[in-house]
C-alpha cells in the first residue's frame, strides 16, 4: 500500500471535466456534510480520466477514475476561479488507487472508465461491478495553443474530520468543445441523486488529451465553513478554452 501522506504526480492523462444543473437539487444537497455548504444552484461536477501507461504516474501505474461530487460555496480554490468540491463518488479500476484514496477520506469503489474518441465523437462510460452507470456523448476539436492551469480543491472525510486538499493541474483543452447528453444508467444506485436536469445545462467543461496533475502532500483538517450562501455564479454551455482565455474553466 502507498503511503497517504505522500505526494503523487499523474501526467497527460486523458481527461473528460464538466458540471452540470442536477434534477433533484435537494437530493444532491442532502448528501454534502454539516461544515460544508453547496452553492445555491446545487451544481454537480464529474471528472472521468484514464491512464495508459505505469510511466505516466509516480507511483500508481496504469488505471481509470471517476469521480464525482458536489461543488461548494465559500471554499474556494487557491485563486478564487474553481469552487471547491465535495467528493460523493470515487470510482477507480486499481485496488492501489482505492487503497490510496481510502486512506485519504476518499469514498472509493472498484469500478473502470473508459474515454474513446473516433473523429469528433467522444463517448465516456463509467461502470462499477460490469454495470454501466454514467455515460456521456460529446463533440470534440483539436487541442490548439491554449492551455489551462490553476488549482483544484475537494474535501473528504476520515474519523469524523473534513479533510482538505489542493491540487495543482496543467491541462490542454480541445476546442471546439460540446457536451450532447449525460446518462445515468442505473436509477436505483446511489449515484442517480445527482443526475442532470433535463434540459442539460452546463456549468464549465472541457476535454483534454493531455490533463496533468498532482495528489498533494498533505491533507488539512477543515474547522466547517460559516456565514451565508454566496450567490450562485451563471452557468453557460460550455465552449471548453479555460482560465488563460478568460473563459470560465474546471473545478
Amino acid at each position: 500500500m502507498l503511503d497517504p501522506a505522500a505526494p503523487q504526480l499523474v501526467v497527460n492523462s486523458r481527461t473528460l471535466y464538466f458540471s452540470w444543473l442536477p434534477a433533484d437539487p435537494d437530493a444532491v444537497a442532502a448528501l454534502v456534510p454539516t461544515g460544508l455548504r453547496p452553492r445555491a444552484d446545487r451544481q454537480v461536477f464529474l471528472n472521468q480520466y484514464v491512464v495508459e501507461d505505469e510511466t505516466q504516474t509516480s507511483g500508481f501505474g496504469a488505471y481509470s477514475l471517476t469521480y464525482l461530487g458536489v461543488s461548494l460555496a465559500g471554499v474556494d480554490a487557491p485563486g478564487g476561479l474553481n469552487p471547491g468540491g465535495w467528493w460523493t463518488h470515487y470510482v477507480a479500476s486499481s485496488r492501489l488507487v482505492r487503497e490510496y484514496a481510502t486512506a485519504r477520506g476518499a469514498p472509493a469503489l472498484a469500478g473502470r472508465t473508459r474515454i474513446d474518441v473516433s473523429g469528433e465523437a467522444l463517448l465516456s462510460e463509467t461502470e462499477a461491478e460490469g454495470t454501466p452507470l454514467i455515460r456521456a456523448r460529446c463533440r470534440v476539436g483539436e487541442t490548439g495553443h491554449v492551455i489551462s492551469s490553476g488549482h483544484h480543491r475537494y474535501f473528504t472525510s476520515r474519523d469524523g474530520q473534513l479533510l482538505s486538499s489542493v491540487y495543482p493541474f496543467v491541462a490542454e483543452p480541445v476546442a471546439p468543445f460540446e457536451i450532447e447528453s449525460v446518462e445515468f444508467l442505473q436509477p436505483r444506485h446511489p449515484m442517480y441523486a445527482l443526475r442532470p436536469a433535463n434540459p442539460l445545462t452546463i456549468g464549465f467543461g472541457y476535454f483534454s488529451p493531455r490533463s496533468s496533475f498532482a495528489y498533494p502532500g498533505g491533507l488539512t483538517v477543515h474547522p466547517g465553513a460559516a456565514g451565508l450562501p454566496e450567490p450562485a455564479r451563471p452557468v453557460h454551455q460550455v465552449p471548453a478554452s479555460l482560465a488563460r482565455s478568460g473563459l470560465p474553466s474546471g473545478s
